[in-house]
């Protein structure tokens, strides 16, 4: 499933994939794809209807 977030440091907009079954609570690092500083990334799964949160801070 594909996501987006905007990077906590330049404010743009980067497109993630979310691997549905890798569990409902997912934390890992994201290089921003326009700035290349490293964000954060928080992926919440609802497992009865499927809705994806993504939330994310800069790392470090």
């Amino acid at each position: 499933m594909r996501k987006t977030f905007r990077c906590a440091w330049c404010f743009e907009v980067n497109e993630i994939f979310v691997d549905l079954s890798a569990g409902e609570d997912q934390v890992y690092v994201e290089d921003c794809q326009v700035c290349c500083r490293p964000n954060t990334i928080h992926i919440s799964i609802d497992v009865d209807t499927r809705q994806v949160t993504v939330e994310n801070e800069p790392e470090g």
